[in-house]
């Protein structure tokens, strides 16, 4: 009773600590962020920065909120939303829609994987002239670069994934007399999953990347036609409003996808958790 009663104790001493370590955790990623504003802002400050060039963080915040007063910012940004999740979620269906074609059997392999490989050996970002000319001008060649250029991180790490499921656990799996789609269902494609959800963050990013290039052709909006707007109107603190707003939906998205994978793997153990008690001895 006692042993039971000190156990309890100590995990609510605990829980404040991991509270704290949580909090701790959180504000020592924007340590980094912050710093670099405070060194801008200082540089502006005593002159040592051409303010036409490069517009101190007050500047971009000015012009930040005036956009976002006007509605310019949200209009834009719902469409540069839209173009992104259209493109990505078919990027990211093909992507598993190969990679489980040719994962799961040599004639699948033998299909499309050679295919898949040349086609990603283009830079798709130089097939924009093409896919005007297939397409027109409108939404369609956009989200189809996007796709284009998220499907294969997510085809090639699925595909990676499965082959590298070990061979003694589908054995030991097929001793319980598991049926061959039961054993891809509970075995591989857990097994897979790790390595699948590497790939979606690397298409979450190139989704991001591509948008940037495809909003700044023929586009009468999105962000990025606020920011060759901007350009021809020297407007350079519009233009780092583009580029931190970009930046901070990549690192929003690639966030959404970290906080999958922590819960779709919960069952993993890692590195960093094998030190926690250590740190919490220490």
């Amino acid at each position: 009773m006692a042993s039971a009663t000190l156990t309890v104790e100590r995990s609510v001493a605990r829980a404040p600590s991991r509270a704290v370590s949580k909090a701790f955790d959180g504000a020592h990623r924007f340590l980094v962020p912050v710093l670099i504003l405070v060194v801008w802002q200082a540089l502006d400050s005593f002159g040592w920065i051409n303010a036409r060039l490069m517009p101190s963080p007050i500047r971009v915040a000015e012009a930040f909120w005036q956009l976002l007063v006007t509605g310019q910012l949200l209009g834009n940004l719902w469409i540069s939303l839209v173009r992104v999740a259209v493109g990505l979620g078919i990027g990211v269906f093909l992507g598993i829609a190969f990679g489980l074609f040719a994962g799961l059997s040599r004639f699948g392999e033998n299909t499309v994987d050679s295919t898949l490989q040349m086609v990603r050996t283009l830079p798709h970002l130089a097939l924009i002239p093409l896919f005007i000319l297939w397409f027109g001008i409108g939404e369609t060649p956009k989200i189809a670069l996007i796709a284009l250029g998220s499907v294969f991180p997510v085809y090639l790490n699925l595909f990676a994934g499965i082959r590298a499921v070990d061979r003694k656990v589908i054995e030991a799996a097929t001793t319980l007399d598991l049926t061959r789609a039961e054993i891809i269902w509970n075995v591989i494609l857990p097994g897979a999953l790790p390595s699948f959800l590497v790939g979606l963050r690397y298409a979450v990013g190139i989704a991001w990347l591509t948008l940037v290039v495809a909003e700044q052709v023929n586009a009468n909006s999105g962000i990025g036609y606020l920011v060759m707007n901007a350009r021809d109107f020297l407007e350079t603190d519009v233009i780092f409003v583009g580029l931190i707003i970009y930046a901070i939906l990549g690192l929003t998205t690639d966030q959404m996808v970290r906080a999958i994978e922590r819960r779709a793997l919960a069952w993993r153990p890692t590195f960093t958790d094998a030190q926690q008690p250590n740190r919490r001895a220490a």
